[in-house]
């Protein structure tokens, strides 16, 4: 897999918004947010090191994780670089007083225009995926997203989906579980991978008030460059 040299660097960091309090980056395929087992670079340490050049910051430089995407999946990450805004981005996250807008390009046409899926997920760690199902069983959560399809494209449709759970890779086990797996993600039954190892899963949107300006904030993240991605504008 080549996503190891898509990993962002401070030269090709994508800020799409900031402000004293928040910072807000379009994420790359192959980027983790967080540090993980890898050792690679995280994000996050990226973004610190681009608000300490930036402002000529001396000494450490704070920066909260507030949420995560998938390492393969692109588009909208928030951070605090406030430990007040820290504090209220979780209480919003975990309370869902945000607005997550996703896409997604999928082969095979969903059974409606649009939906809402609920499914049961139940995950693995040792396989790092997570299994759909239909009722409930044993440590299982339930996830509840909305989609509809947008646009058709000559090959694959494309999905928008509001998120109104957030479950582990739920988006892609929710459609894998429709029979519209995306397009690239192996782990959940695509055909093939995309060459560069990321799926063609994008955090679109984010929308929410702001945690100290108390303003309605929307966030949006440009879509990758890829022929795929430039067919959906």
């Amino acid at each position: 897999m080549s996503i190891s040299k898509n990993h962002s660097t401070l030269k090709n960091l994508q800020v799409v918004y900031e402000d004293n309090h928040i910072i807000a980056v379009n994420k790359r395929a192959g980027d983790i947010v967080q540090g993980d087992k890898t050792g690679d670079t995280p994000l996050s340490e990226i973004v610190k090191a681009y608000i300490k050049e930036k402002y000529n910051k001396p000494g450490a430089v704070f920066l909260g994780v507030v949420h995560r995407l998938d390492r393969p999946t692109t588009g909208v990450v928030i951070f605090a670089s406030t430990s007040k805004a820290l504090t209220r981005l979780n209480k919003l996250f975990a309370e869902k007083q945000t607005q997550k807008t996703y896409w997604a390009i999928v082969k095979n046409q969903p059974p409606k225009q649009s939906d809402r899926l609920t499914h049961w997920l139940k995950r693995n760690p040792k396989q790092n995926k997570s299994y759909a199902y239909i009722k409930e069983v044993p440590e299982s959560k339930k996830a509840i997203l909305d989609y509809s399809v947008i646009k058709k494209l000559n090959n694959y449709f494309l999905l928008e989906i509001a998120l109104h759970t957030g479950r582990h890779h739920q988006i892609r086990a929710q459609l894998a579980k429709i029979g519209c797996p995306i397009k690239g993600d192996l782990k959940y039954g695509f055909d093939r991978s995309n060459k560069d190892g990321s799926i063609h899963l994008h955090a679109r949107a984010l929308r929410f008030i702001h945690p100290v300006k108390k303003e309605p904030i929307e966030i949006i993240a440009s879509l990758p460059k890829d022929a795929t991605w430039e067919a959906c504008v």
